[in-house]
């Protein structure tokens, strides 16, 4: 029988620590419950409440800590509003800065500056082209008059060279034509001393 007290005492002491190491939670009570349990506990006197002044202090403490602690989780709110709202704004012009550098970068992919004046490629490409057309067409006409006049030149230079060979066909004749009156006139004199 000793034993089994023994072992029975032996449990006992072993479950006490055990039951002991159980952590108790504290019980958290809203003010609401506080001001409940304030009031549940005060006595009445005539059509009065008289409340414990430490119960009372401890809940003014309470509010006052829960108040102050609701104040600095709106501080802290609120800070964090006006870095997220400073924030937006620097991403906002962030935004906008980085959206008119893309309408500045799309024209100018999309255009063409010419003598400093931003041209759309379809217009360059149109002014481009009636130039070279131009130039081609003047070209052509040039070329049309190059040949025409070369053509007239030389039809101009064998009229010349043709005429030049009758002239000087002519001047020989002409030249004949002298020396055989020089010589008549020449015969004519020695003649006319001879007689």
């Amino acid at each position: 029988m000793k034993m089994k007290i023994f072992t029975f005492l032996a449990i006992l002491f072993l479950a006490c620590p055990l039951l002991a190491q159980e952590t108790v939670q504290p019980k958290t009570n809203t003010l609401e419950e506080q001001f409940v349990e304030v009031i549940d506990e005060s006595n009445n006197y005539e059509q009065y409440k008289v409340i414990n002044r430490n119960q009372i202090n401890k809940l003014r403490q309470n509010i006052l800590d829960s108040v102050a602690a609701l104040e600095a989780k709106i501080s802290e709110a609120q800070a964090e509003i006006d870095t997220q709202t400073n924030t937006i704004s620097t991403l906002e012009d962030n935004l906008k800065t980085t959206q008119e550098d893309l309408a500045r970068s799309k024209e100018k992919e999309n255009g063409i500056e010419i003598f400093g004046v931003l041209t759309e490629k379809a217009t360059y490409n149109t002014i481009m082209w009636s130039i070279i057309g131009i130039l081609l067409v003047a070209l052509g006409f040039f070329i049309y008059k190059f040949k025409n006049s070369h053509s007239v030149t030389k039809a101009a230079q064998l009229k010349l060279a043709e005429t030049e060979i009758e002239f000087e066909k002519h001047r020989q004749k002409k030249l004949e034509e002298q020396q055989q009156l020089r010589r008549k006139l020449q015969d004519e004199i020695n003649k006319n001393r001879k007689s």
